[in-house]
C-alpha cells in the first residue's frame, strides 16, 4: 500500500512549498524544486502498476493492461517535460535574467510549451486509469469503481492544477487515496455467481 500512496503524497507535500509564481525573488526556489522533482514526477503511475502486475493475457483485461501501460509511460515522458520546461528551464531563465529583461517575454513561450507537454501527460493518465479499471473490472468487480471514480476527479483535476496550493495538493492527496482504494479492490476476486 505504501508504495502505491508514496509518489502522490510527497507531491502533496511539494506542492505546499511550491512558490505561487515564477518571479525573481522565487526563480532559484522555482528551478532547484523541479530539479529535486524531477525523478519522482514518473513515479506517479506507480499506483497503477502494481495493480496490474505480471503478464497480461490475450484477453481484453490484457489489452486494457498493456493500454495502461502505455499510457503510463506517457503520462511520465511527457509530463517530466513539462516539469524540465516550465520548471527547470522557465526558473533558470528568469534566475539568469537581465535586470531590464521582460520576465513575461521570456517565460511565456516556455509555459505555452510546457502546457502541451502537461496536458498530453495529464490526459495519459487519465488514459491509464480507465485502461486499468477495464483490465481489473473482470476478476475484482464493481469494487474497483470508487477508487476509478476518485482518480477520474483526480486526474481532472490535475489537467490544469499542478501541485499548486491548494488544489493541486487536493488533487494529489486524491491520487493517493484512489490508488489506495484501487490496491485494497484489487487484494480479492470478485465474487462469482452460483452455476445452475
Amino acid at each position: 500500500m505504501a508504495l502505491v500512496i508514496a509518489t502522490p503524497l510527497v507531491l502533496a507535500v511539494a506542492g505546499l512549498m511550491h512558490p505561487g509564481g515564477l518571479s525573481r525573488a522565487t526563480a532559484t526556489h522555482w528551478a532547484n524544486m523541479h530539479v529535486v522533482l524531477l525523478p519522482v514526477f514518473p513515479l506517479l503511475p506507480l499506483g497503477l502498476l502494481v495493480v496490474l502486475w505480471g503478464r497480461p493475457r490475450r484477453d481484453l483485461p490484457g489489452a486494457a493492461t498493456v493500454v495502461a501501460w502505455i499510457a503510463a509511460f506517457a503520462y511520465s515522458t511527457f509530463y517530466t517535460g513539462l516539469d524540465a520546461v516550465a520548471g527547470i528551464a522557465a526558473g533558470t531563465t528568469v534566475e539568469h535574467a537581465h535586470r531590464e529583461a521582460n520576465l513575461q517575454a521570456l517565460k511565456t513561450p516556455l509555459y505555452e510549451k510546457a502546457d502541451v507537454l502537461g496536458h498530453i501527460g495529464a490526459f495519459a493518465l487519465i488514459i491509464a486509469v480507465v485502461a486499468t479499471a477495464v483490465a481489473l473490472l473482470p476478476r475484482h468487480g464493481i469494487r474497483v469503481l470508487p477508487g476509478t471514480a476518485v482518480l477520474l476527479i483526480s486526474g481532472w483535476s490535475f489537467i490544469d492544477s499542478h501541485i499548486f496550493w491548494p488544489r493541486g495538493v487536493y488533487t494529489m492527496l486524491g491520487l493517493a487515496l484512489g490508488f489506495a482504494l484501487l490496491n485494497w479492490a484489487s487484494r480479492t476476486d470478485a465474487p462469482q455467481s452460483p452455476k445452475t
